[in-house]
């Protein structure tokens, strides 16, 4: 059953990653109709989440976030189809890092390094910066439980040699790298909330005292990696714009949690200052602290 549902999708998704961009939008308008007002896709989480993070904000202005929200999710969910057909001087100009001659320097230095990133804006196309340095790029993803679209998927986010790694293989698989002194460079989304099991630590974030991951601050301190921040901004529909800020490059010597508590500080940030690019469908305050 799994083969049979993804020979008949598979025509249409190619099919849709060749449309003309100006087309290519027109459906994601038209998808946007049926996610939003047909379909009302966890529409009860996104405003819960909306509320709980933007308080200050009246219930027109939150309803305009979320139906931007919605435009942005869909517009982002065929962007990722794109990726497969779309070419590598196309997406040169759609997604653009501005300062990636701070990455060539962290090369110079011999070291690996994290990059931490928020599910915010455009972190499908964000794998495409994996052609602009010699660091081996890794990717944690979650597994998709339909294996043919599983492969469709690694396919499609390793299309510009970024290596998909499921999370329960991350470590032994960076400890494999620094023992055989692989320059590479680990991206991590660490932005949603942890499983139960795995709660060692809560920070506020967005005013809420809410469980954060700490993965990635103590794979930093473990094997000596330096940090950074990839902060995305959507310049316009289609159109990406990426930003490296340094978090830490001696992350042993700092107080525990500061790494962490950089990162989320970051991720506020990109929050405040356009909330619609959020992911607001994830139940990201679901274990928060209860006053």
């Amino acid at each position: 059953m799994q083969f049979l549902v993804y020979i008949i999708a598979y025509p249409f998704l190619w099919l849709i990653s060749i449309l003309p961009f100006r087309v290519f939008y027109c459906l994601s308008d038209f998808v946007y109709l049926i996610v939003y007002y047909i379909i009302g896709y966890r529409k009860k989480v996104v405003r819960d989440n909306l509320a709980l993070a933007l308080p200050y904000l009246s219930v027109n202005e939150r309803l305009k976030i979320e139906k931007k929200s919605y435009k942005h999710l869909c517009d982002m969910f065929l962007e990722m189809i794109k990726t497969m057909t779309i070419s590598t001087k196309e997406m040169n100009k759609r997604f653009v890092m501005t300062n990636i001659g701070l990455l060539q320097e962290y090369e110079k230095k011999g070291k690996s390094i994290v990059m931490l990133a928020s599910h915010y804006a455009s972190w499908e196309w964000l794998m495409s910066v994996n052609e602009k340095t010699t660091f081996k790029s890794i990717a944690t993803y979650k597994k998709v439980n339909n294996d043919y679209f599983d492969r469709l998927v690694r396919n499609i986010r390793s299309k510009y040699g970024t290596k998909l790694v499921v999370t329960r293989e991350t470590i032994p698989y960076i400890a494999k790298n620094q023992r055989e002194k692989t320059m590479s460079m680990y991206g991590l989304a660490s932005d949603q909330s942890p499983k139960l099991d795995r709660i060692f630590h809560y920070h506020t974030f967005m005013g809420i005292e809410v469980p954060v991951h700490t993965g990635a601050e103590m794979i930093a301190r473990k094997y000596d990696l330096s940090v950074l921040f990839v902060k995305v901004k959507k310049v316009k529909r289609g159109y990406y714009e990426a930003t490296l800020i340094p978090i830490a490059d001696d992350a042993k010597t700092l107080p525990e949690y500061k790494i962490t508590h950089d990162f989320i500080h970051e991720v506020e940030k990109q929050i405040h200052e356009a909330p619609e690019y959020y992911f607001w469908t994830h139940k990201r305050w679901k274990h928060r602290k209860k006053s």
